[in-house]
């Protein structure tokens, strides 16, 4: 089995001083991938390089103390990519993958993080061109390899998949072109959200993203912000999930899914 993680850190100096690193030795995965690390190289340096066994592939953002991606893995990559589209989110770090090829397969396993449009007009626009972007990227790499995207993509696809739904249609993360954008990619790009495949109707145990305001956490109002978005054929091999709630290293839960590759 290979045991695959996705969680946002929200600072991965804020993470590792709330029992992160304790956490993954216990748990185990064989690669985690993590969004918002808000650290440059040389913070990671000497500090964060490798995590309970894991080795770090980063990509950074220009801007210092914001966004960052990076996987750990507990295996070697034959390659790393770094970046998608040499523009506008290269510089904002939010893609990295790291490929796992041998003669009669190729494999990616991608840590990316969605731009979130919460702040502002200008946020949301540039969520939709990142959207635009990464859609036809993904199209493109998936007629050349299987591949598993783990990420924040800050898009509650449905309305089970966050607690307020009504009082939040016209927010940023359940308006209708971002949830049309993910049926787009489930439906005609054939990727498979697969953590829906294993629990098709959960709704309370499914969030991963908790609001730091009031008691969001407390209280479960939550969303499901968080994806593993597979090819088809290793979403098959998928067999279990799990989103572990027991310490709050950050405002979001790991999400863990076990596939058998």
């Amino acid at each position: 089995m290979f045991k695959l993680t996705s969680l946002n850190l929200n600072g991965i100096r804020s993470a590792t001083t709330k029992g992160l690193e304790a956490w993954l030795a216990k748990a185990k995965p064989d690669c985690i991938c993590v969004q918002e690390v808000k650290a440059q190289a040389p913070d990671v340096a000497g500090k964060f390089e490798t995590l309970a066994g894991l080795t770090g592939h980063f990509q950074f953002a220009e801007k210092k103390g914001y966004s960052g991606v990076a996987a750990y893995t507990r295996h070697e990559p034959s390659d790393v990519v770094v970046g998608y589209d040499g523009g506008e989110f290269d510089a904002e770090g939010r893609y990295v993958e790291l490929r796992f090829d041998t003669p009669k397969q190729k494999r990616s396993i991608i840590s990316c993080y969605f731009p979130s449009g919460s702040s502002g007009e200008d946020r949301q626009l540039a969520k939709y061109r990142f959207l635009a972007g990464i859609y036809p990227h993904l199209v493109n790499l998936k007629k050349k390899r299987e591949f598993v995207l783990c990420g924040d993509v800050n898009i509650a696809h449905q309305q089970i998949d966050l607690k307020n739904w009504r009082s939040n249609q016209k927010n940023s993360g359940f308006l209708p072109e971002e949830r049309a954008w993910m049926t787009k990619l489930i439906d005609e790009a054939k990727l498979v959200d697969v953590y829906r495949q294993l629990q098709p109707t959960a709704t309370d145990t499914a969030y991963t993203w908790w609001s730091n305001r009031g008691q969001a956490y407390a209280n479960n109002v939550g969303w499901r912000l968080d994806y593993h978005l597979a090819t088809t054929a290793l979403a098959a091999t998928a067999r279990r999930e799990s989103i572990y709630k027991g310490e709050k290293f950050s405002d979001h839960a790991p999400l863990t899914i076990e596939y058998d590759f």
